[in-house]
């Protein structure tokens, strides 16, 4: 059984949420409206300066905040070291390049990581402002991450959240296409058994072999580790851009038939397939696929054999 809470508590950890890495922030926008989702305001981050004040990370964002995880589009704002990463991902492909796991301890997270043999980057305290119903706050996050080519996936990191209200807003939380909650992330690697022993030692989370590769279940959501031969065969209509390659996640919605007609009714196309809804990305987003289910169990990594 799943966690139905927000955030994880001891030593839980929750597959927080995906980011996009895109080009145009306006057009990015336009394509998660289109897509049905609703989407907050922009927000453009900061880490705290050496003499207290702000200093601009390179990026900005928006979300759309669901009821289990959220989903981030990031761009780029200005020149950091921080960008740099993030010029070389969308160098590879426009997509998701950013896989975030919820824990109550960033810190004791990533010294654990350390003791499991990454090469971890210093602790950020992560900044943005949101805008709420009575004025503005300031969501916070620590964020613990490994130095760029750790894992090859793209940007994996931990964080611990210290402000929920602010950054899931209940005005945020209900989409037209019915999204819900963020369930798994499907990287698609070269090589499945050196992936896997990676995110054993990242998560400290033992993998579910299945008959598409993988799988990393925990207390909410999670990964699926396939090879591009079986991405190819689930995912037939997106291509694989070059590997590693994040390229589909799944949410769930209480309906399909009811995601499938606002999908339709605003000329957004998709595959109906076995309890399923595959809904590639618009091209503004990158390449990749939404896939849509009303239960984890209609998953075919997750299926009961």
């Amino acid at each position: 059984m799943e966690a139905g809470r927000q955030l994880p508590i001891g030593e839980e950890i929750f597959l927080d949420h995906i980011a996009h890495w895109v080009a145009d922030s306006a057009a990015a926008t336009e394509a998660m409206k289109q897509a049905g989702f609703a989407p907050s305001p922009v927000s453009i981050q900061t880490n705290p300066g050496p003499d207290g004040t702000s200093v601009p990370a390179g990026t900005g964002n928006i979300t759309a905040m669901l009821p289990g995880g959220y989903i981030e589009v990031l761009f780029k704002t200005s020149e950091t070291p921080l960008t740099r990463e993030f010029d070389a991902g969308l160098a590879r492909y426009a997509g998701v390049h950013l896989l975030a796991f919820a824990v109550a301890d960033a810190r004791a997270q990533s010294e654990r990581l350390a003791k499991a043999g990454f090469k971890t980057a210093p602790l950020v305290a992560l900044r943005r402002p949101v805008g709420t119903e009575t004025g503005t706050a300031e969501a916070a996050f620590t964020v613990a991450r490994v130095v760029p080519g750790e894992m090859a996936e793209g940007r994996i990191q931990m964080l611990t959240h210290h402000t929920e209200d602010a950054v899931w807003q209940k005005r945020w939380l209900t989409h037209e296409n019915g999204a819900k909650q963020l369930i798994d992330a499907v990287a698609v690697v070269p090589d499945v058994a050196e992936a896997a022993a990676r995110y054993r030692r990242f998560l400290n989370r033992q993998p579910v072999t299945t008959a598409l590769g993988e799988s990393f279940l925990l207390d909410r959501g999670g990964v699926q580790i396939v090879d591009a031969l079986t991405f190819a065969r689930v995912v037939p209509s997106v291509a694989v851009p070059s590997l590693p390659f994040i390229g589909a996640y799944a949410l769930r919605t209480d309906s399909l038939t009811r995601t499938a007609n606002v999908l339709r009714g605003r000329g957004v196309r998709f595959e109906q397939r076995d309890r399923m809804l595959f809904v590639p990305f618009p091209p503004a987003l990158g390449q990749g696929t939404w896939i849509f289910v009303e239960q984890l169990a209609d998953l075919p990594w997750r299926a009961k054999s």
